[in-house]
């Protein structure tokens, strides 16, 4: 592990679960222009989320985060969960040039809870 990784979970105070959810992302990327891209999350808890993005968004930049409620994840009200995000951590994917980037939430947090992928 990584010096930076080894910093960035510490800082954590939950486990991430490595799970695929649709995600749509909307923000302004480092030069300030908007975006809006549908991605998936590489893994999420209740307060934060990583996800990949072809953007280049800039640490501390806030961005708004939606899981679709028909993305596997049915909310009791049946209504997509939405949020804000302070982006925590970026990390660069060598196979495909994208960008991993960590948030945490600012907003609403995440109430559902999954099993990893990986157990499966």
């Amino acid at each position: 592990m990584s010096p930076v990784s080894q910093s960035i979970a510490r800082k954590r105070s939950e486990r991430r679960i490595a799970v695929r959810l649709p995600l749509r992302v909307r923000g302004r990327d480092a030069r300030g222009f908007s975006f809006e891209e549908d991605t998936a999350s590489e893994n999420l808890c209740r307060s934060g989320a990583a996800f990949r993005t072809r953007f280049d968004v800039a640490i501390g930049s806030n961005l708004e985060i939606r899981i679709p409620a028909q993305g596997g994840v049915p909310r009791r009200d049946g209504q997509d969960f939405e949020t804000q995000g302070k982006v925590v951590h970026i990390s660069e994917s060598p196979a495909d040039g994208e960008k991993v980037v960590g948030v945490q939430f600012v907003g609403p947090r995440f109430q559902r809870m999954f099993r990893s992928e990986s157990v499966y």
